[in-house]
């Protein structure tokens, strides 16, 4: 005898949908638990203030005293005399020294009862320090540099996923009185996802532009270290290398040892001065440019130079009103008829939306590429990117909408005109 029971049937005919809900949820689930676990965590070094006092370091001093507190005060004003010599300084009395040192700070240190011997940094107040230098300490720098440290030991190579020695050794050092302007991400939060190893093999101009924009730099700088561990915790070799340019091309090398895991990030300190050496050498023979394929709308320059730019745009702009003056006073007139005025109006520069198909990286790349190069184009700015929708760029133009959406007409675009915005595909 066959029993049919209707409440079940209707609720077995449910079953698939109901299995697929709760699959849907699951995996929303863990989805969401993963992309939490990539930018939580601890991640991200905070890079100390830029002072623009003068740092002078790695002063080694060997000195004795009746106590341990005498020999450590022996031992600093020690290196207080060595790091004065080493920039060239008049010789002063020792007290008048002591007013112009801003801090000392201990690199290595090993403290004896009657010993001292350390490895130490003496930082000197520019202002004060400054008029008997012959100077007052103001030098030219470079353009903003995004610094993106890598760490490759035991075949990995990390920037900011996780905490490590190298980006704590960047994070760590003054570079106040360096001539190069180091843009020094924490690699807190999302930006351990952005500034990946990866990122340094990228060629795009668009994705390089995109991160330079977020951190207000010109160009970027790689700085390279590879450790080779002879056993664990026992002795270190590292490999440095200098990189720079969204080409990431090659501009030095150098090798050091560390005798113990103990003295590693005391290497790792040495290495980022070494850094700084060739980058700052590299900037005066030249090499050291911003990228000129990189644009530089994002760097803030000089009331000075902004002024002669402004002037150069008037001088400019002045020539090409009188280009279109004649061009319009030059017609075929009559006795009779009255020759036209030349009417001289300008049309100001306004901002639009505009919504972009990208279904790939390269036409990402391709739509930003096109639209910088628009006549009329000033500015451009991407407010969103979807590869795989719909991407959204920020446009300045110098002229109406309607405008901006019959030059991409002519330029082979698919245009829908909206609200102070427009929709564009190929």
């Amino acid at each position: 005898m066959k029993i049919d029971f209707p409440l079940f049937r209707h609720n077995q005919s449910r079953l698939p949908a109901l299995l697929a809900v709760l699959g849907f949820a699951v995996l929303a689930t863990l989805a969401a638990v993963s992309l939490t676990a990539q930018v939580s965590g601890d991640r991200g070094i905070a890079p100390v203030a830029s002072s623009s006092d003068i740092d002078v370091g790695g002063i080694e001093v060997n000195v004795t005293g009746d106590s341990a507190e005498e020999a450590r005060a022996n031992g600093w004003r020690e290196a207080q005399r060595l790091a004065w010599a080493k920039i060239d300084g008049p010789d002063i009395p020792d007290s008048r020294l002591d007013s112009l040192v801003a801090a000392i700070v201990v690199e290595e240190e090993s403290v004896g009862p009657r010993r001292y011997v350390a490895r130490l940094g003496v930082i000197f107040d520019r202002q004060r320090a400054g008029a008997l230098l012959g100077s007052s300490g103001q030098r030219a720098r470079s353009a903003p540099m995004l610094t993106l440290p890598v760490l490759i030991s035991g075949g990995t190579q990390t920037m900011f996923e996780v905490r490590n020695p190298w980006q704590r050794a960047w994070a760590e050092y003054q570079f106040g009185s360096s001539t190069i302007d180091y843009v020094r991400p924490s690699g807190a939060g999302g930006e351990s996802l952005l500034l990946t190893y990866g990122q340094s093999g990228r060629r795009s101009r668009a994705w390089w532009n995109n991160i330079l924009d977020q951190f207000g730099a010109a160009d970027v700088l790689i700085p390279i270290a590879n450790l080779r561990w002879e056993w664990p915790g026992g002795p270190v070799e590292g490999r440095f290398t200098a990189r720079y340019g969204p080409d990431n091309r090659y501009l030095a090398d150098f090798t050091m040892q560390a005798d113990s895991a103990d003295e590693l990030p005391a290497m790792l300190r040495r290495a980022v001065t070494r850094f700084n050496e060739i980058y700052a050498a590299a900037l005066v023979e030249g090499t050291l440019q911003p990228d000129p394929t990189l644009t530089l709308d994002n760097i803030e320059i000089t009331p000075e130079v902004r002024a002669i730019l402004e002037q150069a745009r008037a001088a400019e702009q002045a020539a090409r009103d009188a280009q279109a003056r004649q061009s319009d006073t030059e017609i075929d007139v009559t006795p009779d008829t009255a020759q036209p005025q030349a009417v001289e109006t300008s049309v100001p520069a306004a901002s639009y939306g505009i919504q972009a198909a990208t279904p790939e990286a390269s036409d990402f790349d391709g739509t930003l590429s096109a639209l910088r190069a628009l006549p009329g184009v000033t500015r451009v700015t991407v407010r969103s990117t979807a590869i795989g929708g719909a991407s959204v760029f920020d446009v300045t133009y110098t002229g109406e909408l309607s405008a901006l959406a019959e030059v991409l007409r002519q330029r082979g675009w698919a245009v829908n005109e909206g609200q102070n915005a427009l929709g564009i595909s190929r």
